[in-house]
């Protein structure tokens, strides 16, 4: 895992699926809809079926997600890049309640460390790293932030 930041979009990961989405999905689609990417992202195999399938990918993914229509709201635009960008393209990003619910039982499942099959929940314990890593806490924070907007954010 490479990051730089307590971001998914701070990670080598988060820029791959940026990259993914941008040449992928971006050129077909000039407002996003959450509910949309979700599945889109599914079908390419980005996030898993439904949150019980879990893996480091899916959670930074499901982030990733959140980040970026957080931006969205923050800012009306996902700039990233130069003008040419693909996501200086995007004119809008819509979300239900239920497609923020969605999210959002990716991203509690994650705060609540819910195990995969080997007993462990991945993107924790590479954020925790036993113990050594000294953002693990701010990690926690940024998450908990992500769970508290997208509460916020439903009508």
């Amino acid at each position: 895992m490479g990051a730089w930041g307590i971001r998914a979009l701070d990670s080598d990961e988060g820029l791959d699926t940026l990259d993914f989405l941008a040449e992928s999905y971006l050129p077909e689609h000039k407002t996003l809809d959450l509910a949309e990417v979700i599945a889109w992202m599914r079908e390419f195999d980005c996030l898993g079926e439904n949150p019980d399938d879990i893996d480091f990918f899916y959670d930074n993914n499901a982030m990733v997600l959140a980040e970026l229509y957080l931006e969205w709201l923050d800012k009306g635009k996902l700039d990233f890049g130069d003008e040419e960008n693909p996501w200086s393209k995007v004119q809008g990003f819509t979300a239900t309640n239920d497609d923020l619910d969605a999210l959002l039982r990716y991203l509690y499942d994650i705060k609540n460390e819910v195990p995969d099959e080997d007993g462990i929940r991945e993107s924790v314990e590479l954020w925790r790293n036993d113990g050594k890593n000294p953002n693990f806490g701010k990690w926690q924070q940024h998450l908990d932030n992500l769970i508290q907007r997208l509460e916020q954010a439903k009508k």
